[in-house]
């Protein structure tokens, strides 16, 4: 009969622990961030700010890989620097708008071009632009190759 307590006690504290992490993760740590009017994009010319409408985003003060952002612009951004390697990350379920899954396979297929938003938006971390011809945006924060961990360095 002890065994089948402490057993079930066990368990509870296992799913209780489990299901914190899970809203820790999901939600938590995550903060909708105020629309914002533009984006910026790296162009060969220099930056380039763009306005856009429908924007939304999240961040985390917690890691600086956790910013997501959507967004549609009515205008191309010309010359735009291009982005080797882009990795889209993963967004909590609730926020929608941003499918990494899709954005992955967009970008593989050239449906969806990769772009530098801004380089070292923080140390090692750029953000990173998938921009489609009909103007929609996502972005997120990426390692740049310029960290020990990446091997390479300048």
């Amino acid at each position: 009969m002890n065994g089948k307590i402490v057993g079930i006690g066990l368990l509870a504290i296992g799913v209780i622990a489990g299901g914190g992490m899970w809203y820790l993760q999901e939600y938590h740590f995550y903060d909708r961030i105020p629309a914002a009017d533009t984006i910026t994009v790296q162009t060969d010319g220099g930056p380039a700010t763009l306005p856009v409408r429908d924007f939304q985003g999240i961040d985390a003060d917690s890691s600086p890989l956790r910013w997501r952002a959507c967004a549609v612009v009515d205008q191309q951004p010309a010359d735009p620097v291009p982005f080797d390697g882009a990795t889209p990350l993963g967004a909590p379920g609730w926020f929608d708008c941003f499918d990494h899954g899709q954005l992955t396979a967009d970008l593989a297929s050239g449906a969806a071009q990769a772009v530098l938003g801004q380089a070292e938006i923080r140390p090692d971390v750029d953000r990173v632009l998938a921009i489609y011809p009909d103007g929609r945006v996502y972005g997120w924060h990426q390692y740049n190759d310029k960290t020990p961990e990446r091997g390479v360095m300048d």
